[in-house]
């Protein structure tokens, strides 16, 4: 695998960013499309209204399911950068890092992590500041 860097640690999964949702936005197009039509025909606007619930459906699943994987990896990301101060200092993380600042920090080397982990919560550095931050990366290929 290639190092990751700030430039390139950004994932995008080709079959859902750029196939699942684009279609699915065309799915709720063409419900729209549907029920024009189907009203300046005269026809019953059951099977429209229907169609337009369901894709609307599909497009919130879509994005929900998205929302709860997201939310379980960034608890197992604390979970993990918790497991990596407490071995190298005996003590939990800082209770005032954000969940965002957590994130970040995962990409530090454990050379850099306990600086970078005290440089946030002092200066409240953002995710992008702290991945600017860090001299030695550490990649992350796991992650959703």
């Amino acid at each position: 695998m290639k190092n990751q860097s700030f430039s390139n640690h950004e994932r995008h999964v080709p079959a859902f960013h750029f196939f699942l949702v684009p279609l699915s936005f065309a799915i709720v197009v063409a419900a729209f499309v549907y029920l024009f039509a189907s009203s300046m025909r005269g026809i019953s606007l059951f099977t429209s209204l229907l169609l337009i619930l369901l894709s609307f459906s599909v497009v919130m699943t879509l994005f929900l399911i998205r929302q709860f994987v997201c939310k379980v990896q960034d608890r197992v990301i604390r979970a993990e950068e918790n497991l990596r101060q407490f071995v190298m200092t005996g003590r939990l993380l800082n209770p005032s890092l954000t969940m965002e600042q957590i994130i970040a920090l995962r990409f530090a080397s454990d050379d850099e992590f306990l600086t970078l982990s005290e440089k946030a919560v002092a200066e409240n550095l953002s995710s992008k500041d702290i991945k600017l931050a860090i001299q030695k990366w550490r990649a992350d290929h796991h992650r959703v």
